[in-house]
Order: structure tokens, then sequence, then C-alpha cells
């Protein structure tokens, strides 16, 4: 089986290219997509390859990209549209809330919507306004829609082809900041021998503390917990990856062993996924708790000028807190 070391980007190129190479059908969209290869060059060569009938420059028009690829989707396509920066995607959300979320409802399950959009989303890239947002909860409570996320570069290859072959709509939150991390990537491994798509999973196993994060803050996690090994702590990291609908059988499983819980998330913490995810382990494994589930957020403020942005960012400072407040139940 074939293994390289990618970068979180370039194993989305990868996959991006292979869903085109296997389904004539898939149609990529989206501001500066074709001929630039997007600002991060995601969807790099790709137009060169496939031509421009199937990786589209758009207008500057978000609403106008997800209101087109709702049309191709009805038709039998299946669009991926990128919105160029998470803060450019609220001028669609009429279309994603009103439309795409709705339509597979509205015609009695006549009209599937198979289509992915994708979102580069966080902080820590030291970008201006608009440009380092975290919209996952607007999406997550939207019925109607899928939300997932990917961590490492096999998740990104591999969920990319899978959100791409579902026949629901989807948003696909990739975390911008760690485009540039390598991993071993699996390219010839069968998708329908893939992890599935919408599933929790353990990245790191432990016994003392149970740590829930997706997308950017999964390496965080990951870092506190090597921290927090030298101090005697074992720290279960479980990658969420998939945040509506959520997976919480595995967290479930590993709470009642651990008997504490923390959620991290770079979001604000008001009616974050960290309320909802507490709340449900909460009432799941009330009498196996130690202390409360406790969340480490970004706070409750707009996004900060990039200068300070190290200030607002869950960091493992913070994370390694959480955890040992934890400890003082």
């Amino acid at each position: 089986m074939a293994t390289e070391t990618l970068s979180i980007g370039k194993a989305l190129n990868t996959g991006l290219r292979r869903a085109l190479e296997q389904d004539s059908k898939v149609v990529v969209m989206g501001e500066d997509v074709g001929k630039l290869g997007g600002v991060f060059r995601i969807t790099d060569g790709l137009q060169k390859d496939f031509g421009d009938q199937r990786v589209i420059d758009t207008p500057l028009a978000e609403s106008g990209i997800i209101g087109t690829a709702v049309g191709l989707a009805i038709r039998g396509y299946r669009p991926v549209c990128e919105i160029q920066f998470d803060g450019f995607v609220y001028p669609a959300y009429d279309q994603i809330v009103s439309q795409v979320a709705k339509m597979h409802y509205r015609s009695r399950g006549k009209l599937n919507i198979p289509m992915v959009i994708r979102i580069p989303f966080g902080g820590g890239i030291g970008a201006v306004e608009h440009h380092s947002e975290s919209p996952e909860a607007y999406f997550s409570h939207t019925a109607g829609l899928k939300v997932v996320s990917c961590a490492s570069p096999q998740d990104a290859y591999v969920m990319i082809q899978q959100a791409i072959a579902s026949d629901d709509p989807i948003v696909f939150l990739e975390p911008k900041r760690r485009y540039w991390e390598k991993g071993p990537v699996e390219l010839d491994a069968p998708l329908s021998e893939a992890y599935p798509l919408h599933a929790a999973r353990v990245v790191r196993p432990g016994t003392d503390v149970t740590v829930l994060a997706y997308g950017p803050m999964v390496r965080t996690c990951l870092d506190a917990a090597t921290a927090a090994a030298e101090d005697g702590r074992e720290l279960e990291v479980v990658d969420l990856r998939t945040l509506s609908p959520l997976d919480l059988a595995p967290v479930y499983e590993s709470v009642r062993r651990t008997g504490r819980c923390v959620v991290v998330h770079e979001a604000p913490g008001n009616l974050g996924l960290g309320a909802e995810i507490a709340a449900r382990v909460t009432e799941e494994c009330f009498y196996s708790l130690e202390s409360p589930v406790l969340r480490v957020t970004g706070y409750d403020t707009p996004y900060p000028a990039a200068r300070v942005e190290e200030e607002y960012l869950p960091d493992l400072d913070r994370v390694l807190d959480g955890v040992d407040r934890t400890f003082g139940w």
C-alpha cells in the first residue's frame, strides 16, 4: 500500500484530484480556485488538468456560488464550493440555511443536494478581520446540514472524498493554520474500507482525563497530552471529526473510564459546540463523573487583531489549566 508524507493542504488537493478523476459529475468552484489554485493553493493544478468547465473561477459573490451549486446539485452534479475564508461565508448563509439545508425535506425526499462547502476556518495565521472566524456552531445547529472537520493529512485526504461521495450537503471545515503540517497518508486505501466519515476517533489513549477537540485544536490537545505525561497524567484525546451529527459513543466510553472531561475549541464558549457536548456527556455519564465537564474556548468577543490573537486562542497552557481544574473537585 502506497504511503506518502503529505501536508494537510496537499492531502486535500490530492483527495480533490482523486474525486475529479473518479466522477465526471464532480465540479470545483469558488473564488480564485482555478488559475491561481486558491489562496492556500488547495486546488493548485486542478484547472490545468481538468479544464475550466470543471474547476471554475467564480465572481466574488458567495451567495451566487452557493445558489449556483444548488442548481447544479439538483441536476445531478456534485459541486464542491470553496469559501475563500471563514468570514466570507455569511453572504451565503441565507442560501445555505434556506435552500441547501431544506431542499431534501422540502421535496419530501425527491431531491438530494450532494454538495460540499469547503471553509478554511479558525485563527492563528496573523490575518486581518473576517479571516479567522469559527462559524461551526451556526451550521451544526441547522437541521439538514452535516458538518465535519479534519485534523490530519490522512483524514483530510479521505474525508474530502467521502464528503464529495455523500448524497447529503456537507460543510467541510479545514483547519487553515494546520495546512502545512505533515503526516503519512495511505493513498491506495479504498474508501469502502476507510474510517467512517461521521465517527469520532481516539487519537491518543489515556486514563486520567478525556480531552475532546476537533480541527486545529486537536494538535494543541495532543501537545498538551505530551506535556501532561511528563507530570504523570495520561490524557485521552478524542478527535470528534464530525460536528453534526455528533458521534459521542466513543466519548461516553472514554469518560466512563476517566471520570473527567474537558472540551476544547477556538470558537467562543457561549452556545458553542462545547456547551452541547458538555450537556450530553453530563446526561449520559453523570454517575461516572468526578468533576463537571469543563470547557476551554475562545472568548466571547469578536476575533481580535492579529497582534493579540495568541491571547485569544486556546493554547497548551489553557488546556492544561482546564485539566488541572478537573482535579479540584
